[in-house]
């Protein structure tokens, strides 16, 4: 069972503003609930208690709320970055341990996946060394897309903005699941983008990376409209904060 999870929570949040002159954006409050609580409760009920916290833009909100974790039941490892590093160069600066295998995702996206689906799903890949939530789509303008094969595994990467077509085009939802050999591929201090950087370096080094589809509810949240959006289907579906 995966009991680990990376949470990057490092942005400024800048299409947040005004709410997020005072908090870093995964402190913006769902329902009176800040958005990293949701997605640490919902880890939580599928075993995860180990999180990995990185921080840069008002640090000391998200510390002084969340503490070591010990009062809501996990533990967390945070790491401060002076200078951003990027969604992939954050894993370079945590001190602490990783597992074998651990979750991965963003503090500005709520996410209501089945974990353990999505871990049962990994297991049975071979010699996977990742895999993210993908959805098919011909609608990609606003978003980086992957190519996958036959097989599920990404081939290509497209970041946007885009200047041509994909026959077999995924938008990648941003939650994931990576083995911790993924660490070989990430320099300490150096800026590196999950998306624009790492997982294309994966595929030239013939890494398997995978795509994974699933039905579970997951949003970014980088806009008010966004922020209202989930706040509605969390209502129109009796989650409680």
């Amino acid at each position: 069972m995966i009991k680990q999870a990376v949470i990057l929570c490092a942005g400024l949040g800048t299409r947040l503003r005004p709410l997020t002159d005072t908090m870093p954006k995964p402190m913006v409050p769902i329902l009176e609930k800040p958005m990293l609580l949701w997605n640490i409760e919902h880890f939580k009920k599928y075993g995860v208690t180990d999180f990995k916290i990185n921080l840069h833009y008002l640090p000391d909100v998200i510390r002084n709320y969340f503490g070591d974790g010990s009062k809501f039941g996990v533990h967390i490892e945070y790491s401060f970055e002076k200078e951003i590093l990027g969604t992939a160069g954050a894993l370079g600066w945590f001190s602490g341990p990783f597992d074998e295998n651990f979750f991965f995702t963003y503090g500005d996206t709520i996410s209501l996946l089945d974990y353990r689906a999505m871990e049962k799903r990994f297991s049975e890949l071979e010699n996977s060394i990742g895999m993210q939530r993908v959805q098919r789509t011909e609608n990609y303008a606003d978003a980086d897309v992957a190519e996958l094969d036959e097989n599920g595994k990404f081939v290509a990467v497209h970041p946007k903005p885009h200047t041509a077509t994909y026959p077999n085009a995924y938008r990648m939802k941003g939650v994931s699941l990576f083995n911790k050999r993924i660490l070989d591929y990430v320099e300490k201090g150096k800026y590196l983008e999950l998306g624009k950087d790492l997982i294309p370096l994966l595929i030239e080094r013939g890494e398997n990376f995978y795509g994974y589809e699933c039905d579970g509810f997951s949003k970014g949240i980088d806009t008010i409209d966004k922020l209202k959006e989930v706040e509605e289907y969390i209502k129109r579906n009796h989650l409680t904060p």
